[in-house]
């Protein structure tokens, strides 16, 4: 059995301590008390069992097996079903971990569901035992509790998120290749962390409206408008939080754009100089291959060649290689090569 915790409480006083499901229901029937039903992972079996001896409707039931769910608040006659989604930071890995939990709220007792470690519903307990004027208030006061512990187990969260964000905000103007995935990770924290409290404000107001119609204190309303309020502040610091990394993400993609542009340029410098040293070369080349050219043909040593007995058969060759060295110098000069 998943049972964590399991009490009867009468008049904010802890009376009985049933060892089974069956002995709690028949104490609550002889007492007349309130019973609290801590289960942590139930199986589909221990969930029906419990649905079945209370009289949930069939909806809860498959609303409390059906996990990975948003936040939210369902009225099935006298009974509420309420779905919250804890959230803890993770020092050691810099990450948001964040859990479910369900509870079924009715006249006379309170299920709680719990699928991860938080939020730590035995503090919860123990802080209403020790405070019995609230807890005879019955199922209310343990619903406030519980919300109370959710959004107060925000505030780590918040204050590591924030701290995650001021060290992206120094790291943005540093080359750092890991920017972005950081920038990007981070985002993806921020948006679940959304998910899972902006539903809470409205969940509270319409609890707030019910109270009347289904007779809470009065003393139970300022708590939970105090709840409100808690909820609401942490909903603003979120949207704050994905407007910064969105800012953040649009200076990182500016920066890495002007870096890329400098690579460019400086590649596009280098292949102009590059350009400029490959005519030149080539030019120098063109102008040496002239004289070469008629040196090679007048050092083939044939012995039938025309100009090989004429007086002016050397001056003509070595004027022959001048002029046309010449001749491409200026036109490679002409056009800048050289």
């Amino acid at each position: 059995m998943a049972i964590i915790d399991n009490a009867i409480y009468v008049g904010g006083v802890r009376t009985e301590n049933p060892r089974t499901l069956s002995e709690t229901f028949e104490t609550m029937r002889e007492r007349g008390g309130m019973g609290w039903i801590g289960l942590y992972r139930p199986s589909e079996h221990e969930v029906r069992e419990v649905a079945d001896e209370l009289g949930l409707h069939a909806l809860v039931v498959e609303d409390a097996l059906a996990g990975h769910q948003r936040p939210k608040i369902e009225r099935y006659g006298d009974v509420l079903f309420l779905v919250l989604r804890p959230a803890r930071y993770l020092d050691d890995v810099e990450e948001v971990e964040f859990g479910e939990v369900h509870v079924v709220a009715g006249p006379d007792f309170v299920v709680t569901i719990r699928h991860a470690e938080s939020p730590d519903l035995g503090r919860v307990r123990a802080r209403l035992e020790h405070d019995q004027q609230l807890l005879a208030r019955g199922p209310e006061a343990v619903l406030y509790a519980i919300l109370d512990e959710v959004v107060d187990e925000y505030a780590p969260v918040l204050a590591g998120l924030e701290n995650d964000i001021d060290e992206i905000e120094n790291q943005l103007f540093v080359e750092d290749a890991d920017a972005t995935e950081r920038i990007y990770k981070l985002a993806r924290e921020v948006i679940d962390f959304q998910r899972a409290t902006q539903p809470l404000p409205g969940m509270l107001e319409a609890l707030q409206r019910g109270s009347e119609k289904y007779q809470v204190e009065v003393e139970l309303q300022q708590y939970l408008r105090d709840v409100l309020d808690h909820t609401l502040r942490i909903a603003d610091r979120a949207t704050t939080f994905r407007t910064v990394l969105d800012n953040a993400l649009t200076v990182e993609s500016t920066i890495v754009a002007r870096r890329q542009n400098e690579e460019m340029r400086r590649m596009t410098e280098l292949s102009i100089r590059q350009n400029e040293e490959v005519k030149k070369i080539s030019g120098w080349a063109a102008i040496l291959f002239a004289p070469t050219l008629i040196g090679t043909i007048y050092g083939m040593n044939f012995t039938v060649m025309p100009e090989l007995d004429w007086t002016f058969g050397y001056p003509m060759a070595v004027g022959a290689m001048l002029v046309m060295g010449l001749g491409l110098y200026a036109v490679f000069k002409k056009k800048g090569w050289l």
